[in-house]
């Protein structure tokens, strides 16, 4: 970690505190609940988030052509006002490339869960994952959505966060707690992610949730900022779902007046919401499947923040790189190679590449280096790479993780 970075992460340590107990349903107004209908074998595979108000809400969406029926259904009732009070999202099954009856059963799904929670249908959303192309059983999940309703609390987080898999091996929360003119404010999230993940708007599936008192639009332009910095910048295989979609809500229960890029407490709130999305794409980054090593790459020196982020992607991408991770071979051909082909400006007479804290590459040629220490590097739990251009002033950094034999046999049988 470099200087500024450390100065950075300690700021940020005083404007909010990170919450010990990362609950989806920390911050006031929120509830929820899962429960098991029967489209996985055992676990939890519908889940239901409720605010007890209607919540000013944003949302991203994937950006692959065939975008799953309950993307479709939530942006249409998020352009009414800008508000939801609930959603709904099962696992198992995408209800992607299904047609019409696909988002005849998406418009069910809201209506039977606006009728039970006595709202109106605009106001609650849909999300699902899982299978493409298979139809959804909606006599199950009609049967589960009263037991969701009528199971809401504030314990039910847990139940959600595992309704909510598919092929990850853990569920995936984080929290922040910070204050606003005085007043605390929590922001929360949960989220899923292993597979079929590449940063193209959104990457997974993504809930978020606060507090804080903000209108939709400013939560909508601090969204698509965030998740360009965080979500957008992991990459497991570079397949871009049908059904991905970074959501926040916001009850403004904490109180304060409306914040705004103008408040005085924009910076905290900022940074806690970032923290909190980064959290969330760190841990869909280590969960890939079949990784056994959580990868990061920061890319210095670029021209631009657009060429910074396209070297960090191309490097955390490449199956060449992530495969040599894998076997924990110092192999820094594999790196160079990646940014000369993501689209970045190099000077290959300028480019720094470091493994761990280990010099590979001093001014583009081979550095005398120990292949030990390189070695021992790439064999942590998390893997490091840092790739100076020597250029400009521009940074970015990018998660993802090693590819494994184990990745070809989970998708082998992803089916099945």
């Amino acid at each position: 970690m470099n200087q500024i970075q450390e100065l950075r992460q300690r700021e940020d340590r005083g404007l909010y505190q990170v919450a010990p107990e990362p609950e989806i349903t920390s911050p006031k107004g929120f509830s929820a609940a899962g429960v098991h209908c029967g489209m996985k074998r055992r676990r939890n595979d519908i889940g239901l988030i409720f605010c007890d108000v209607p919540a000013s809400t944003a949302a991203v969406y994937t950006m692959n052509g065939f975008q799953a029926a309950p993307l479709q259904v939530t942006r249409q009732g998020l352009a009414v006002e800008g508000r939801m009070q609930a959603l709904l999202c099962n696992s198992a099954i995408a209800n992607a490339c299904t047609g019409e009856k696909g988002l005849e059963d998406a418009l069910e799904m809201r209506k039977k869960t606006a009728d039970s929670l006595g709202l109106s249908e605009h106001l609650v959303g849909v999300a699902s994952t899982g299978v493409i192309g298979e139809f959804l059983p909606m006599e199950r999940i009609n049967r589960a959505i009263p037991a969701l309703t009528g199971g809401l609390s504030a314990e039910g987080c847990g139940d959600f966060s595992q309704s909510i898999l598919t092929t990850d091996t853990f569920t995936k929360n984080a929290a922040v707690v910070l204050t606003v003119e005085g007043k605390e404010v929590r922001i929360a999230g949960t989220a899923k992610g292993s597979g079929m993940v590449h940063p193209r708007m959104a990457t997974m599936l993504a809930f978020l949730t606060t507090d804080a008192v903000i209108a939709p639009e400013s939560l909508q332009e601090l969204l698509h900022e965030v998740t360009d910095e965080t979500f957008n910048m992991i990459t497991v295989d570079g397949d871009c779902s049908t059904n991905d979609m970074v959501s926040v809500m916001a009850s403004g229960k904490a109180g304060h007046s409306p914040l705004t890029p103008n408040h005085p407490d924009w910076p905290a709130f900022r940074r806690g919401f970032a923290h909190v999305a980064r959290e969330l794409a760190q841990m869909i980054a280590r969960d890939g499947e079949g990784a056994t090593r959580l990868v990061e790459v920061r890319v210095t020196g670029a021209d631009t923040l657009t060429e910074a982020r396209q070297a960090a992607k191309a490097v955390v991408g490449s199956s060449l790189v992530k495969t040599a991770i894998y076997g924990a071979d110092p192999n820094w051909g594999r790196i160079i190679c990646a940014i000369g082909y993501s689209g970045a400006a190099v000077d290959p007479s300028t480019i720094d590449i470091f493994i761990g804290e280990t010099g590979v590459v001093q001014k583009g040629r081979v550095a005398a280096f120990d292949e030990e220490e390189a070695r021992s590097c790439l064999q942590r739990e998390k893997v490091l790479l840092t790739v100076d251009l020597n250029r400009g002033n521009h940074e970015a950094t990018a998660w993802g993780c090693d590819l494994t034999y184990d990745y070809v046999r989970i998708n082998a049988s992803y089916r099945t």
